[in-house]
């Protein structure tokens, strides 16, 4: 089982959307770049009823997207899912910059063969300034394995 919904950006640009949300947690990855966890109490925390949903993914609140553009002003700025349990499912990223999508949506499911570049999740990363040096991919150089499950990459008395 691996499970990841998060925003990835730099500290500063993930506190931007984090806003004054004491629901938000954002995790250090390295590299100068951190990750927001999509928790459910974020989710429920920025979630804006009367807004679009952001296409293509399921866990990602209405009106995040329209949120994630705004704060691209000062830095790209990703949302990522992936979702494998059993030999099935699939991993969806997107990125903002300077207000605008630079990339995707991007889906891939399990069984498909990843575009030239990559999966969506190191393509993301890698707008994001990631370089994959000597490791497999980009997903791994961040260290993005690290943890199976969204809510793991918080400190441990903070995990549900």
């Amino acid at each position: 089982m691996y499970c990841l919904e998060a925003a990835i950006g730099t500290e500063a640009v993930l506190r931007r959307v984090a806003g004054p949300r004491p629901e938000a947690r954002v995790v250090e990855l390295g590299r100068g770049l951190s990750l927001l966890l999509m928790t459910d109490d974020f989710f429920d925390a920025v979630t804006d009823i009367g807004a679009d949903a952001l296409e293509g993914f399921w866990k990602a609140p209405r009106g995040f997207g329209r949120l994630l553009a705004a704060v691209s002003a000062d830095g790209a700025v990703a949302y990522v899912e992936a979702d494998f349990f059993g030999g099935s499912g699939s991993q969806c990223a997107q990125v903002w910059n300077r207000g605008e999508v630079v990339l995707g949506p991007l889906r891939l499911d399990v069984g498909e063969r990843p575009a030239v570049g990559g999966s969506p999740i190191s393509r993301a990363l890698r707008e994001l300034g990631v370089v994959r040096g000597g490791h497999f991919d980009e997903f791994e150089a961040i260290g993005l394995g690290r943890h199976r499950e969204t809510d793991a990459w918080l400190p441990a008395g903070e995990r549900p």
